[in-house]
């Protein structure tokens, strides 16, 4: 699929004016890059406490749980014999 040529994007511009009107336009775009600014902001939060959260798994030791803590949470297992 290719791009729009200059005839269709027009086309699709004058669409959109109609309908959201001439003074809705700078609003919506205002909009828009805010949330595309948002949602950057959060991808890089997001990255660095991944990082953080990496980092502090590979610093704490790990519990091991021994075989007999393990056998006393479980119910007894029962069989009947027919």
């Amino acid at each position: 699929m290719s791009m729009p040529s200059g005839m269709e994007l027009i086309l699709i511009f004058g669409i959109i004016v109609l309908l959201f009107g001439a003074k809705k336009i700078p609003d919506l775009a205002k909009g828009l890059g805010q949330g595309i600014k948002n949602f950057k902001k959060e991808m890089k939060n997001d990255d660095a406490e991944a990082s953080d959260v990496k980092t502090a798994q590979t610093d704490a030791p790990k519990k091991v749980e021994a075989d007999k803590d393990i056998a006393s949470k479980e119910s007894p297992k029962t069989t009947q014999q027919a």
